[in-house]
């Protein structure tokens, strides 16, 4: 069966103009088939896996996780999330090649796995790496050409929820035999009045001709490349853009290619004990992530991410860590928009095997590639400020291991001109790395955990910074309550949850709190990266031998992108615009009536009272001298009775200055909905709530979805990690009284009903 190209790309390419490179999204008009199957007509990014089922013999591993401090292999089901991502596919479609055309391309902004690309047969380009962009090159011959990619996923191949097939954008490029290679400009600015521009074309060049686009006005570059003016500089809060116009001119003097990038300007310095965005100290307010879009899968959605990245911003979060692998275009295209620094990480092993099938098969051939097409794509972006070459690698108990880092660290200078955007990787054997020199090596030590490291390794440091790349995995599920309230590192309960009260955590790891003190106490660090800051498909520990267990728990949000109380956890240390005032737990515990039920505050306040019914339980103050008091309040000994639980929060001068109140719900009554649209999607946030509009936290009510005309239902999520329901079915229980259902396309009229 032959692919009709859309009358839409047939009218684009047509009127390629001879001077300027069209770059032609390619989302329609695909067609997709697993092995050898019937074909199917997909729009990319496509996630072939993310339908399910779910099925615990899916990638079941039997292995003893070293990050994790195991030293006995033992069965682990949901490690990679369940879902049918192993085997092949192949996708197809047809291109057009207008006449005239001196170069075509396809450029791949990633696909999962393995990928090889043919047109009309031919192989024209394959990488190894899924989450890394490339770029093939395509006939030049005027008409149309047959494109068919084959992506492979080995089982035994990631420690988390991969996804498959073409999970991010593919662009098809066409210009002149002179023109920007792809990838081709660095943009930097050495000050906050410079920028500096280079250059790399194809073909014969007679000159290149540059300005900068300053609304009514334009700078013009020099003939060596550099532009000054009075610019904005780009911050998280004020994530200013500018953009380069670039025009190449043949070797006859005519005009071959004209190219437009958006670029900041902003300067960055590490050293001496801190970090400086535009020469102002500031500490990293940030989380990692990985790759998925929760019920959406590994099919990347810029709309979707632009939620992900505004909810985390909301929170105070500044800054992003492409945890652990390379970002794509749009992502950074996303954070260089709202304002989020961003550490671009490369690889999660080296040579040494993390997993049986990783990435280590295809290290010692292909990381130098790998490291230029993520720098040379990535550097422009005001966003990216810092690189990061490896997460945890295991080469940090070798003699090897600190060459290998050196060595990994030229390569990402060789290709990114900004000598102050500076290289680091999370570390996790200290005093192998600190023995074997591999800490003193790293531009930015940085260490994942382990706080009692901490001083040993700015003691081994060359630049006197301690940067916290991996912090806090604790573990906590949305509306969920153990009594009595333990701290503990073994959270371990019958069904498959974690406490909400934010005192659960993991044996590698601590509290929120721990890293705070540590921050607070040595001023030479320079912020964090929490783990994480959605929950993600896979690894779903402390329940990794249990079923069913499906995704993480060390969100801050939930997969569904619901908050967790942990979430103003972080929003009363990292939001300096707003205040927070936030109540844990809900106020409904039928059966609980006399017993004690703790109450705990997240508030930038440093003192509050709390009232049950109206009655005082006390008024208190944070106390810096308490593990969990220092930046939380607590009553520990409140009596649960049904009714009001009220805060009040006072001001330095002891004003009473903000109140919250959280009710005691009834029966449930109705589904109530909170839209919230982002680009093409809409996000509607089900709740069930009593006569008096108080949600209902037990409600696990079955719920139906339907939309009406211009919308398309696209996925639904409740944040549960036990759940096996399918997303892309429009019904779902709720969890703990919540959901979200996600919609596509135009309009606003949705119905979610019990």
């Amino acid at each position: 069966m032959r692919i009709k190209k859309t009358m839409m790309l047939a009218a684009v390419v047509a009127a390629v103009a001879a001077e300027a490179a069209q770059v032609i999204k390619l989302s329609d008009g695909w067609e997709f088939r697993r092995a050898g199957g019937v074909w199917e007509r997909v729009t990319v990014p496509h996630d072939w896996a993310i339908a399910g089922p779910f099925d615990k013999e899916i990638d079941k591993q039997v292995v003893a996780i070293v990050e994790n401090g195991e030293k006995k292999a033992g069965e682990k089901t949901g490690r990679t999330g369940s879902l049918p991502f192993i085997g092949e596919g192949e996708y197809r479609r047809t291109v057009t090649i207008p006449s005239g055309t001196g170069y075509a391309s396809l450029v791949f902004d990633g696909v999962m796995s393995e990928p090889e690309v043919f047109c009309d047969g031919v192989k024209v380009g394959e990488w190894k790496s899924g989450y890394n962009a490339f770029e093939v090159e395509l006939p030049t011959k005027a008409g149309e050409h047959q494109i068919l990619v084959k992506a492979k996923n080995r089982a035994e191949s990631s420690r988390w929820y991969p996804g498959a097939g073409i999970i991010r954008p593919v662009k098809l490029v066409l210009g002149n035999a002179v023109g920007v290679k792809t990838w081709g400009s660095a943009i930097w600015s050495p000050d906050l009045k410079t920028v500096k521009v280079k250059t790399e074309c194809r073909g014969e060049v007679g000159r290149i001709a540059h300005r900068i686009l300053l609304g009514d006005r334009e700078v013009t570059a020099s003939e060596t490349g550099t532009l000054t003016g009075d610019f904005e500089p780009w911050s998280p809060e004020n994530p200013r853009l500018y953009t380069l116009v670039t025009e190449v001119y043949a070797k006859d003097g005519t005009l071959a290619d004209r190219k437009e990038e958006r670029f900041g300007v902003r300067t960055l310095r590490y050293g001496d004990g801190k970090f400086l965005l535009n020469g102002t100290a500031r500490k990293f307010k940030g989380v990692c992530l990985h790759h998925d879009l929760g019920p959406l899968g590994a099919a990347f959605d810029k709309d979707a991410f632009r939620r992900q990245m505004t909810l985390l911003k909301e929170m105070g979060c500044d800054s992003l860590r492409t945890s652990h692998n390379m970002p794509g275009e749009e992502q950074l295209e996303v954070c260089d928009e709202l304002g989020i620094m961003v550490m671009a990480e490369s690889f999660d092993s080296w040579q040494l095997a993390k997993v049986k099938n990783g990435y280590n098969l295809f290290f010692d051939d292909w990381w130098k590639k790998d490291v230029r097409n993520l720098v040379e794509k990535c550097r422009n972006h005001p966003s990216v400020v810092m690189w990061s070459i490896g997460n945890e690698v295991y080469e940090q108990n070798t003699d090897a291991g600190a060459a290998l880092s050196r060595a990994l660290q030229e390569e990402c200078h060789k290709y990114d001109p900004d000598p102050n955007r500076k290289v680091t990787q999370g570390l996790s054997w200290m005093p192998n790395a600190i023995k074997n020199g591999l800490n003193a090596v790293m531009e930015i030590p940085a260490v994942t955990y382990r706080l009692p490291f901490y001083e040993a390794m700015y003691r081994d440091t060359k630049t006197g910074i301690v940067l916290g790349a991996e912090t806090a995995s604790t573990v906590s599920s949305r509306g969920e309550y153990f009594f009595p309230v333990v701290p503990t590192n073994c959270p371990l309960h019958a069904n498959l949850q974690c406490t909400s009260y934010d005192v659960e955590w993991t044996p590698w790891s601590n509290l929120p709190d721990d890293d705070w003190a540590t921050q607070d106490d040595h001023p030479w660090t320079i912020g964090e990266f929490v783990w994480t800051g959605f929950d993600y498909l896979g690894e779903p520990y402390p329940y990794d031998t249990a079923w069913p267990s499906r995704s993480a728990y060390f969100g801050i949000l939930d997969l569904a992108g619901i908050p967790k109380d942990r979430y103003w956890l972080y929003r009363s240390r990292w939001n300096e615009t707003s205040h927070t005032l936030h109540l844990v737990p809900h106020w409904t515990f039928p059966g609980r009536e006399g017993q004690v039920t703790p109450v705990y505050c997240y508030t930038d306040f440093d003192e509050a009272e709390l009232f049950v019914n109206g009655k005082s339980q006390g008024r208190i103050r944070k106390n810096p001298k308490s593990r969990l008091d220092r930046y939380r309040l607590r009553w520990n000994d409140v009596v649960y009775q049904p009714g009001e639980l009220k805060v009040v929060a006072y001001d330095r001068n002891g004003a009473a200055a903000l109140t919250k109140t959280v009710r005691t719900a009834g029966a449930p009554a109705k589904v109530t909905l909170e839209k919230r649209r982002f680009g093409k999607l809409l996000f509607v946030t089900a709740k069930i709530v009593d006569a008096n509009g108080t949600l209902c936290p037990d409600a696990a009510d079955n719920l139906s979805v339907s939309c009406g005309r211009g919308l398309r239902f696209k996925a639904i999520c409740n944040g549960d990690a036990t759940s096996l329901e399918s997303f892309v079915e429009p019904h779902m229980k709720a969890f703990h009284g919540q959901l979200v259902a996600i919609f596509e396309g135009e309009g606003d009229e949705v119905t979610i009903s019990r």
